[in-house]
């Protein structure tokens, strides 16, 4: 059991520490390329992947981050109770990345809003997602001035894998003139984790079926 809650809380440490640090070194919106076809580059998503919402505005944000909680609180059960009955690595240790990239996630909206000075913003007059300027610096919470308060975080993105971006010429019908980019979704530690472990137990299945009937 230790071995596997080890993997969650240093994936989960790990993705932290590199949230934060893009967070209060990276302007948003701004990058570096690493390679050619792999960026650093500072996005913040108020909603879920690939700009999924659940609502409109904070509420949308709030019913999201409820979302997040009962779903770590889902999978944090099943996985103990599978971990104490010995259940088989392949299922165990794929629940564990998903736990880790779920509880990631879901700390940045429950607790950025008040981590961070700045950060993005929901405008009723507007009906829209408003970003800020400058670099974000940690708060003083016995000061106060968070940007947003419990639960109305953002999660902060920074891997952006532009492996292919090119531009269809005018003569191709129905696509020219039109830019084509693949991968185009910036990502963090959390959702590669969740992935993995998904595709993990796709792969696993049947190992996983076995051990059970054994």
């Amino acid at each position: 059991m230790k071995k596997i809650f080890l993997v969650v809380f240093s994936i989960l440490l790990i993705d932290q520490i590199l949230k934060i640090y893009i967070k209060t070194h990276f302007e948003l919106g701004s990058g570096v390329f690493i390679f050619p076809f792999f960026c650093i580059f500072f996005v913040e998503n108020p909603g879920m992947a690939y700009g999924f919402y659940l609502g409109t505005g904070y509420y949308g944000k709030i019913l999201l981050s409820f979302f997040r909680f009962f779903l770590v609180s889902l999978i944090f059960l099943f996985l103990y109770k599978n971990v104490k009955k010995g259940s088989s690595s392949y299922l165990t240790i794929p629940t564990g990345l998903i736990l880790s990239g779920a509880m990631g996630n879901f700390l940045d909206s429950a607790l950025y809003g008040l981590l961070f000075n700045t950060g993005t913003v929901y405008s009723k007059e507007y009906h829209k997602w408003i970003p800020y300027l400058g670099i974000s610096k940690i708060n003083n919470f016995f000061v106060g001035g968070g940007y947003a308060s419990f639960m109305k975080g953002c999660v902060v993105d920074m891997f952006y894998f532009p492996i292919i971006d090119t531009h269809f010429p005018n003569w191709i019908p129905f696509l020219g003139g039109t830019n084509f980019q693949f991968f185009k979704p910036v990502f963090n530690l959390s959702d590669m984790s969740i992935f993995i472990g998904v595709i993990l137990l796709f792969i696993f299945k049947n190992r996983i079926k076995n051990a059970k009937i054994l």
